[in-house]
């Protein structure tokens, strides 16, 4: 019977180990994200969009003059495109970052790994993807729009 207790001992102290592990380990991986952000250049070299540790736009910059060439649907893709790549490029390193945890553990695989709030971790970038098939995103909706007003301002300019 004492040899079960101390097996169970030992299984407990090692659990306990490996949760203290992991809580240093989300610690870290909190503490780095925190002061995370991702920048990216447009294709074109005209925009470039930075995204904070949610996410969320926290700065943007248009290039070398090169937006006064543009109409302003090329414009509206150009930032829409560069912001979402941005968010793309968070959202995979926050998955980068933080999924080694979503594991069993190794010397206790009865231990899941831990199950992640990808929406409380990246906020808006955790959406890459329209929900539903056929769904569109909110870009995709703003861009139409854009486009909208660029055709009407074109077919006027025609009347004159």
């Amino acid at each position: 019977m004492s040899d079960h207790v101390e097996r169970l001992e030992k299984k407990i102290a090692q659990a306990n180990a490996e949760l203290a592990s992991v809580q240093a380990a989300v610690s870290a991986a909190e503490l780095q994200m925190s002061t995370f952000a991702s920048t990216v250049m447009s294709k074109d070299g005209s925009v470039e969009a930075t995204v904070g540790a949610q996410g969320e736009l926290t700065g943007l910059r248009f290039l070398d003059g090169k937006y006064r060439s543009m109409s302003p649907s090329q414009l509206a893709d150009a930032v829409l495109d560069t912001v979402q790549e941005a968010r793309s490029h968070h959202a995979r390193a926050v998955r980068d970052l933080f999924e080694p945890l979503t594991r069993p553990s190794a010397t206790m695989p009865e231990l899941p790994g831990l199950e992640i709030d990808w929406d409380r971790i990246v906020g808006p970038a955790a959406d890459e993807l329209p929900e539903g098939p056929g769904a569109r995103s909110a870009n995709d909706r703003l861009r139409d729009e854009i486009n909208e007003d660029d055709d009407m301002a074109d077919r006027a300019s025609r009347r004159r």
